[in-house]
């Protein structure tokens, strides 16, 4: 361990990194000069030396930065190898998933019956929804009028195949329904988070209402000591991120290649600078203006985000999250019972890009949509995007259903499944971003943002025994 932080090891990685930056910087300048094999042997020392970095900083954020950058050269590089490394993601993100259903349940119950009143649980219930609705819906107004500006959509060619995508209309009977789980065992096989999250509010509220103390306390028990055994699962987990994050990059790098971002880059670009404008447009105004400490912030969910990145899953940044927001200084009663419902009504990277991509369909079919239909569309979009599942392409089934109602064909949707991955990165971390805040929102408003836990009497004897 020694040797690793030794100021000779530092210095190799800087050497290293430094003589790839320059062979890079000498390519774009005189294509062609360096020569592909040694471009490759300079990225891989380069890449060492990140390595090298990484274990003289010995942090999981840092080792996941550094994976997606090995998992992005593999892909490039070797994407015979990259292709086969899809499994590996998927396990990681597989044991995430067991994760969810029993942490939700497990926190938000301790939090409802635990550590709140019911008139509380009300109180953050309403101003949750209230913040959400507001944020999304600025979300979508935004990319409506990103993509009315640059028009990404008109002068695409349309796929002449016959494309095998069909949209279903969802009306707001489905929308409602969606919302109550009919078997709870269902919801969980699923991965429905706002349906475990109503079933986990409602035997929260249960609970609360119980008079017997003894039964209380034994299930209060019980779920306090599921949710920290979860947050400890999830903990475990994370030793294996690095290489599931690698392995996704590498997967998405080598299946896709570079080519396909020429013809559609403007739409990509139209995305990235409307989430860019929201985030500071609109999340980082709402956090100056409640005095929370935004550079704290950013430490505080990159981790999370770099997750929610690499694997387009909102689901698989969820527990990390949850913990680094109580970190931060939010009460796990109000981390537990907002995190989850954002994750059905306050995913505002997908927002944005429902509207946005609404209208690049319209505009790639050469379909006029006035202003007053535009508005409609948003208007519909504000239903049905609420209670999009945190996995991976979810916003799809939004996207073709919506193209179903306003008649519009599917053709421009096969197009976007090319880039779809590399927008689901953008997305995705906004979502994370964006739920985040809200947790320190609402904490604020509450009060107890950066309040110190209440250790029960007896542990406040002991210490003023000891002490």
């Amino acid at each position: 361990m020694k040797i690793i932080k030794s100021k000779g090891v530092a210095i190799a990685a800087w050497v290293l990194v430094s003589q790839a930056a320059f062979l890079v910087v000498v390519q774009l300048l005189w294509a062609g000069l360096p020569g592909e094999e040694l471009l490759m042997v300079s990225r891989w020392a380069g890449l060492a030396g990140i390595m090298l970095y990484c274990l003289r900083k010995a942090s999981l954020t840092t080792w996941i930065f550094g994976s997606m950058l090995v998992g992005t050269a593999i892909g490039y590089d070797f994407p015979e190898v990259a292709e086969h490394l899809k499994v590996v993601s998927q396990v990681f993100l597989r044991m995430i998933k067991t994760v969810i259903a029993p942490l939700l349940f497990g926190t938000l119950v301790v939090g409802i019956a635990g550590h709140s009143s019911l008139k509380q649980v009300g109180r953050m219930g309403w101003k949750s929804l209230l913040y959400f609705e507001v944020v999304t819906t600025i979300a979508l107004i935004i990319g409506l009028i990103a993509i009315n500006i640059s028009k990404a959509g008109i002068g695409i060619e349309l796929p002449t195949e016959e494309v095998p995508l069909k949209g279903v209309a969802q009306g707001w009977e489905e929308v409602i329904l969606h919302v109550f789980p009919e078997n709870i065992a269902k919801s969980v096989f699923e991965g429905q988070i706002l349906q475990i999250v109503v079933f986990s509010i409602l035997f929260g509220i249960g609970l609360a209402m119980i008079t017997d103390g003894k039964k209380k306390q034994t299930m209060l028990s019980f779920t306090e000591s599921l949710s920290e055994v979860m947050f400890n699962f999830t903990r475990v987990i994370m030793y294996f991120a690095p290489f599931g994050v690698g392995a996704a990059i590498a997967f998405t790098v080598g299946e896709m290649g570079l080519g396909i971002l020429v013809n559609l880059f403007k739409l990509l670009a139209t995305l990235y600078v409307a989430l860019l404008v929201f985030l500071v447009g609109v999340l980082l105004p709402v956090a100056l203006a409640l005095r929370i400490p935004v550079r704290k912030f950013i430490k505080a969910v990159s981790e999370p985000v770099s997750i929610a990145f690499a694997t387009t899953s909102s689901e698989a940044a969820l527990p990390k999250a949850m913990e680094a927001m109580e970190k931060f200084g939010v009460p796990r009663k109000i981390v537990a019972f907002v995190m989850p419902t954002g994750y059905s009504f306050n995913l505002d990277g997908t927002t944005l890009y429902l509207s946005l991509a609404s209208i690049f369909v319209a505009q790639a079919a050469g379909v006029e949509m006035p202003l007053e239909e535009q508005i409609l569309m948003v208007l519909t979009l504000m239903l049905t995007s609420k209670g999009v599942a945190g996995i991976p392409r979810a916003s799809l089934v939004i996207l073709m259903g919506t193209a179903a109602s306003f008649n519009l064909p599917m053709a421009p949707i096969f197009l976007i499944l090319g880039i779809d991955e590399l927008m689901d990165m953008a997305r995705t971390s906004v979502n994370v971003i964006g739920n985040c805040l809200a947790t320190c929102v609402i904490a604020k408003w509450e009060g107890e943002f950066g309040a110190e836990v209440q250790l029960p009497v007896e542990v406040e004897q002991v210490k003023v025994l000891v002490g």
